[in-house]
């Protein structure tokens, strides 16, 4: 690209198609029928596709699976996921299973109170401060009525509003802090909405409080806060060490003891920590992405929450207690089950049926049950195999299909790398050979 374009927003997707090609592919006809391969038939589901974000040429799809046999507080539950990382599906389904025979997932919800904040500076007296706060929060509050209405209609609404100094991180830095119920919903239009609510009747009362004397408080912004330790599940699991069995050639209290020292690896050390949460998090995303969620919003109050003691640690914990081996978890996951994406996209819609048309509650319950399986079934081969076999089998699925092999020549590559490590270079010698 040898020079800005302008209007590029205004551009039909065909001429973006085209002017990327011409750009970047020098007129590569092969290119336009990639991208174009993967639009919908349907010209009113593809509109409502490209309605979902901006300057779209065409769709990334990603695998959409099941995980069945997970029984979460007595009932059966199947799980969609969308992931394209290989073995994820699988290692949920297999850690599903395992505990089928072993009473299961439990689930306590702990709290679902989302937060958000009018940020502000002030460089006068706190007293002060405090003192307009004081005088304010009350007409603050009544001036959500109408915002709130709809909300408290549902259950939730506005919950507290209270002023927090926060001097000492950063001199004359304060907040509006509110906290919310959005029950089904994730609630975050409706939270941005109220926070800007707030701000503009925090300026209004500000401007004729004599105590100010002309040096006003500054509203710097308002936005709500993906980080939500008040939103939490509690999931685990448990059974008797005589009853987990023989794993992999290792005997029950044995691969009871390597698997609670794993989880205290990731617990003090932060290297390990990373790859094990993002390993939770592959099961978490796959729920959240499948329902139509954020994910990135997500991903970000679970990493704070897992370093919100200072230090970066395993967000699972694992004790053998009184003979019983426990392994468990507390996940902040706020979800929604109405509104955005949830309501608008065909595959989301679909999965929430799967799931039988779940409060947001209820999501958040399978969601970290996912988290907590997934974790499980890694564990599970670290300590005993190792990760590499189950993962370089599905890997090798993915290195056949781009070496290009026929069907029947990967059924004979399969067995020829069924206990060897298979290598792009390795793999196309092999396959040269079977062509003679």
């Amino acid at each position: 690209m040898d020079k800005p374009i302008s209007g590029f927003s205004k551009l039909s997707k065909t001429q973006k198609i085209d002017w990327l090609i011409q750009e970047y592919f020098s007129n590569d006809s092969q290119v336009k029928e990639i991208l174009t391969q993967y639009w919908n038939d349907d010209n009113k589901l593809q509109e409502l596709h490209d309605g979902f974000s901006e300057n779209t040429i065409t769709n990334f799809y990603f695998p959409f699976g099941l995980a069945p046999n997970f029984l979460v507080d007595g009932k059966l539950v199947t799980i969609p996921m969308a992931i394209e990382e290989s073995s994820v599906v699988a290692a949920a389904s297999k850690a599903a299973k395992f505990w089928l025979k072993r009473g299961g997932f439990k689930t306590t919800i702990k709290g679902t109170v989302k937060s958000g904040q009018v940020h502000l500076t002030y460089k006068g007296d706190p007293q002060v401060m405090v003192d307009f706060f004081a005088f304010a929060k009350a007409e603050l509050l009544n001036s959500l009525s109408q915002i709130n209405a709809s909300m408290k209609k549902r259950g939730g609404g506005i919950i507290d509003l209270k002023l927090v100094d926060k001097n000492t991180s950063m001199p004359g830095y304060y907040q509006l802090q509110a906290t919310f119920e959005t029950k089904d919903a994730m609630g975050a239009n409706f939270i941005n909405t109220t926070l800007e609510q707030i701000a503009t009747k925090f300026r209004e009362l500000s401007v004729s409080y004599e105590p100010f004397n002309g040096e006003l408080p500054e509203v710097v912004m308002s936005i709500l806060s993906n980080y939500v330790p008040e939103c939490v599940v509690h999931v685990e699991v448990s059974c008797p060490i005589d009853e987990i069995g023989e794993v992999n050639g290792i005997s029950g209290a044995d691969f009871a003891r390597k698997f609670t020292r794993a989880v205290e690896i990731a617990t003090v050390e932060p290297y390990r920590a990373v790859t094990h949460n993002k390993g939770i998090m592959n099961g978490i995303d796959a729920v959240v992405i499948a329902t139509g969620n954020d994910f990135r919003a997500v991903e970000a109050g679970v990493h704070a929450y897992a370093a919100r003691d200072g230090q970066y640690r395993s967000l699972t914990n694992a004790r053998v207690e009184n003979d019983t081996f426990i392994f468990e978890a507390d996940f902040p996951l706020a979800l929604g089950t109405v509104g955005g994406l949830t309501s608008l996209h065909p595959l989301s819609k679909l999965a929430l049926q799967i799931l039988e048309n779940p409060t947001a509650e209820q999501l958040m319950r399978y969601t970290a049950v996912c988290g907590l399986a997934q974790n499980f079934a890694a564990l599970h081969s670290l300590v005993t195999t190792g990760i590499q076999a189950g993962h370089m089998k599905m890997h090798l699925v993915n290195m056949l299909e781009q070496i290009g092999a026929t069907d029947p020549e990967k059924e004979l590559l399969k067995k020829e790398y069924a206990d060897k490590t298979p290598s792009f270079s390795s793999l196309k010698e092999s396959l040269e050979k079977l062509r003679g």
